[in-house]
């Protein structure tokens, strides 16, 4: 059983040609059920994010205004994600098997993505990658 794990939410998109990650929160999760909530919760705050309420009086008069149903919906994507029991379960599969999972999504201009890995399984392929290493 893995016992910890480090979790990741970044965002990507394009900036003077390369691609740019930028980094939205990192959280060292000392259980797995940490590991699924922090991940819940950081989609939940991005959906929030991305998808504001119109009158919400934190925006002013006519910032925010709606994209055209081609552009893909990021925020229900998310908040599917998050209530979707299912996922949850093999997400928790994955992480206690010591592998790495990625959630991502992407609408028109960037790609969100939600990543989380076993600390233990890391330690392990970095104890094996010197093992199999020589000394110079």
């Amino acid at each position: 059983m893995h016992d910890e794990f480090l979790c990741h939410v970044t965002a990507y998109g394009i900036c003077g040609g390369r691609r740019i990650g930028v980094p939205l929160g990192t959280y060292r999760a000392p259980t797995l059920a940490l590991a699924l909530w922090w991940m819940r919760d950081r989609a939940s705050w991005m959906a929030s994010r991305l998808d504001p309420q119109p009158d919400d009086p934190t925006f002013p008069p006519n910032s925010i205004a709606p994209v055209a149903d081609t552009v893909p919906d990021v925020p229900s994507v998310l908040r599917a994600w998050c209530g979707d029991t299912l996922q949850q379960e093999m997400v928790a599969e994955e992480l206690a098997a010591g592998k790495l999972v990625r959630i991502a999504t992407s609408d028109d201009t960037t790609e969100y993505e939600l990543l989380a890995e076993s600390v233990d399984a890391l330690r392990m392929q970095r104890t094996a990658a010197a093992l199999g290493s020589s000394a110079a």
